[in-house]
């Protein structure tokens, strides 16, 4: 909220890398479309692997793991839940669910903001509430040691700071105080240094980040997890909110380092979305492209588990099947025997 107390005066300047990253943005959105209408069959492979890689890597951000082989069955099933882990991967799903098919009927409003809470954070006690005690951002030192990152809102003027924040974002949007997606961006900043529950904030914030995008009509992240990107570049992440929270309780903060990290992620979001609807041939064959595009990232030697952590989607079975191929063609080769034997590319390229 401060940081978009700040764009209501209207800035004079912003930065050239941000409006660069605004250009290309604006150019990927022109092509959406066409990418959507070119194979709609095709794209709901990328849609179910997206989701299941969302839940997956907002919730490890937090330290929140599930078993790697049972992924699918929490995150497309509806079996038992095992313990509380799984519970909130799948109620991150359950408030992915909702954007995708209510996005419309969806304001960035408190309603709103309480209920993915909700949804994410599952049965637990204080879900859909705002805090009622202190909740500042520490950070523990690999000597055991902690430090205060960031002072958060106190709790008695949390409601007050979220009212604010939604005000303010609606004017800007109607008002065009600044682009939509700078907005954006401000806006995601401010909710985190609000930090409005007592636990959840960050994944709220990435259901929050998506929701928006869709209102402004960037739809890259119904088909590329951006949540995957954010966890895969956290030391960045991590980075940028810091050096954009100085100050931030004076009105004084410099957000463009945090906003320049969110307009980078939608980029590369947008530019995997475009790699990848140009790899998928057919529908059949789209988790085969996607099990060859994650060996053709490997640098050196890698086991069966750690693409199926890229891939989370596929079986171990079908990953075993599309090995068997490459090393039949003799793209790759096998180094050892057992279930953790690794693997490795004979040359550069797999296709």
């Amino acid at each position: 909220m401060m940081t978009l107390r700040q764009f209501s005066k209207r800035p004079e300047n912003i930065p050239a890398i941000v409006s660069w990253y605004l250009a290309d943005l604006g150019e990927a959105r022109g092509k959406q479309e066409f990418f959507t209408k070119q194979a709609p069959q095709r794209l709901k492979v990328l849609r179910e692997h997206a989701l299941i890689e969302s839940a997956v890597s907002s919730n490890r951000i937090e330290g929140v793991t599930v078993d790697q082989k049972r992924i699918r069955t929490i995150v497309l099933g509806k079996s038992h839940l095992r313990d509380r882990d799984e519970e909130e991967v799948r109620g991150y799903r359950n408030a992915l669910k909702l954007i995708h098919e209510q996005t419309a009927k969806l304001p960035v409003s408190e309603d709103t903001i309480l209920w993915l809470h909700k949804l994410a954070k599952g049965d637990i006690w204080d879900a859909g509430k705002y805090k009622e005690k202190d909740s500042d951002i520490i950070e523990k030192n690999p000597d055991g040691t902690f430090r205060v990152r960031f002072k958060t809102v106190s709790p008695s003027k949390t409601p007050a700071y979220m009212a604010e924040l939604i005000d303010l974002w609606n004017d800007c949007i109607r008002e065009r105080w600044v682009h939509p997606l700078i907005a954006l961006a401000a806006f995601n900043l401010d909710f985190l240094y609000i930090h409005p529950f007592r636990d959840g904030n960050g994944r709220v914030s990435r259901l929050l980040l998506l929701l928006q995008c869709y209102h402004l009509g960037y739809d890259a992240g119904r088909y590329i997890s951006i949540e995957r990107i954010i966890e895969q570049s956290k030391d960045r992440y991590y980075e940028t909110l810091e050096q954009s929270s100085w100050h931030w309780h004076e009105g004084k903060q410099d957000p463009w380092p945090y906003i320049n990290y969110v307009l980078f992620t939608l980029k590369t979001a947008y530019r995997e979305f475009e790699e990848r609807v140009g790899q998928l041939r057919s529908p059949k064959g789209a988790k085969t492209e996607m099990i060859t595009a994650a060996i053709e990232k490997t640098l050196g030697p890698f086991r069966i588990a750690d693409i199926q952590t890229e891939c989370p989607s596929v079986s171990i079975d079908m990953i075993r099947q599309v090995l068997k191929k490459l090393r039949e063609s003799g793209q790759v080769v096998c180094l050892g025997r057992g279930q953790n034997a690794q693997w490795q590319r004979k040359i550069k390229g797999i296709r």
